[in-house]
């Protein structure tokens, strides 16, 4: 590797492990990286679709993660997940990651995250259909990896934190 060093993968550090990841075919990979995060984001949050504004999922010893309902439609359903690093809601909410879940076609998709913007504001050029695909693929593929983190740790989501201890 010469003098390269390899990225390191403590959180916070992922976006930079995420390029060693590239599949040869990655509207397929794609199409599963998204199956598997709308999976997993049922499985985190098994009451997802009954939820009419917000939730707050808790687990022990661990930051508080916040959902917040952004769009409901009859086939899709956009929310806000993020994780909570202080007690006041307002002081530091990371990664905050905005996801369209598609219910027919049972498909969770990463429309923007904290860091970058939505697919539709970087790129103007629908042309650029290998940069698009990329860039989708570093947003999905974050998501599950998140995701894969915060089953590890048995979250519990309510619409109230008092539910949540309860």
């Amino acid at each position: 590797m010469g003098n390269r060093q390899r990225p390191c993968l403590l959180p916070g550090k992922l976006t930079a492990a995420m390029s060693f990841v590239n599949p040869v075919n990655k509207s397929i990979c794609l199409e599963q990286v998204c199956e598997s995060n709308y999976q997993k984001l049922l499985k985190l949050i098994p009451d997802l679709m009954a939820f009419e504004e917000t939730a707050i999922g808790l687990a022990p010893h661990h930051t508080t993660l916040h959902l917040e309902i952004i769009e409901r439609t009859p086939y899709t359903l956009t929310v806000e997940l993020s994780h909570c690093f202080d007690r006041n809601q307002q002081e530091f909410m990371a990664p905050a990651v905005k996801i369209r879940i598609y219910r027919d076609a049972q498909l969770a998709e990463v429309l923007s995250d904290h860091a970058r913007a939505g697919v539709g504001q970087v790129f103007k050029d629908p042309g650029l259909s290998r940069e698009i695909m990329n860039y989708k693929w570093r947003l999905n593929y974050f998501l599950q990896k998140w995701l894969d983190h915060c089953l590890k740790k048995d979250y519990l989501f309510s619409s109230s934190a008092e539910e949540a201890l309860a």
